[in-house]
C-alpha cells in the first residue's frame, strides 16, 4: 500500500484541498493507497483556510474539520510520494534527505491563495483538480511498471 504525503507551506489551503481531492480521484482510479498532508512552515494548528473549506465545498467535498500539521521526521521515513506544491518545497524536502524520486510537484507548481479571494481559491482548486489527475495516472503508471519488472524477474 502506498503511503502519500500531501505538503505545502502551512498546511491549511493546497495540501488539505489536495489531499481531499485525491481522496475522491484515487477511489476513481481504483488507487489504493494511504495519504495524509502536512506543513513544511508556519503551522499554527488551529484550522484550515475559510476560502478553502468554500471552494471544496462548491464540488461537494468538505475539509472543514481539517487541522493543520507540521511534518514529523516519521513521515520522512514511512513516506513513498511526497506530493508538494512548488519546487521550493522540493527543495526543502531534498534538504532533509527526501530521495529525489519520491518528490512530486504537483501540477509544476501551485501558487499559494492563503489571504486570496474566492476567485483565486477557484483557480488554486481548478489547477489541484487537474493535476491530480495527472498524479493519479503517474501513479497507475508507475504500479503498471513495477508489476512488469516483478513478472520479468
Amino acid at each position: 500500500m502506498l503511503h502519500i504525503l500531501f505538503v505545502c507551506t502551512g498546511n491549511t489551503c493546497r495540501s488539505p484541498m489536495a489531499k481531499a481531492i485525491f481522496a475522491r480521484k484515487s477511489e476513481e482510479y481504483g488507487i489504493s493507497s494511504i495519504f495524509s498532508s502536512a506543513a513544511l512552515g508556519f503551522c499554527d494548528g488551529t484550522c484550515v483556510s475559510p476560502n478553502a473549506v468554500t471552494v471544496c465545498n462548491e464540488i461537494d467535498i468538505d475539509i472543514s474539520h481539517h487541522r493543520p500539521r507540521i511534518l514529523r521526521e516519521h513521515d520522512i521515513d514511512v513516506t513513498d510520494y511526497f506530493v508538494v506544491m512548488t519546487q521550493d518545497h522540493k527543495l526543502t524536502l531534498l534538504t532533509v534527505g527526501v530521495p529525489p524520486e519520491k518528490i512530486y510537484v504537483l501540477g509544476g507548481g501551485i501558487p499559494d491563495p492563503y489571504g486570496a479571494d474566492l476567485v483565486t481559491y477557484r483557480r488554486c482548486r481548478k489547477a489541484i483538480e487537474e493535476s491530480i489527475d495527472t498524479f493519479c495516472k503517474f501513479l497507475l503508471a508507475n504500479k503498471n511498471e513495477s508489476q512488469k519488472e516483478t513478472a520479468d524477474e
